[in-house]
């Protein structure tokens, strides 16, 4: 298995998450194939009118529309399509602070650190 990597900053000190990826999910050509998919999604009027509207996902706020960006909710390399039911506004800030992980993921570890 490859292993994809996090870093995050917790007290002031560097902590890595590894992820374990699997090879048929994280396939170049896999991913290469849905991210053609996402460009001709980006052209949809689906798209056109959610990015209009510019409310990120993830953190609900407005932005204007030339900031927001396209976010897999279960990213390609872990599996993800693209697909109208797992494509997302979201903003420039809650895109790059997911990273790779899934919806589950970014519960249980908002409790997690929460309760440190």
């Amino acid at each position: 298995m490859l292993l994809g990597l996090k870093k995050t900053l917790r007290h002031n000190r560097i902590m890595s998450e590894y992820y374990n990826l699997d090879p048929e999910l994280s396939d170049s050509k896999r991913i290469k194939k849905e991210r053609e998919k996402a460009r001709k999604l980006k052209k949809t009027q689906w798209w056109l009118d959610k990015v209009n509207k510019g409310i990120c996902h993830y953190c609900g706020k407005k932005y204007p529309r030339t900031q927001i960006t396209m976010d897999h909710i279960v990213p390609l390399a872990r599996g993800g399509a693209s697909t109208k039911g797992n494509i997302v506004p979201a903003c420039p800030s809650c895109n790059r602070d997911k990273k790779l992980e899934t919806p589950a993921e970014q519960i249980l570890n908002k409790h997690k650190n929460t309760d440190d």
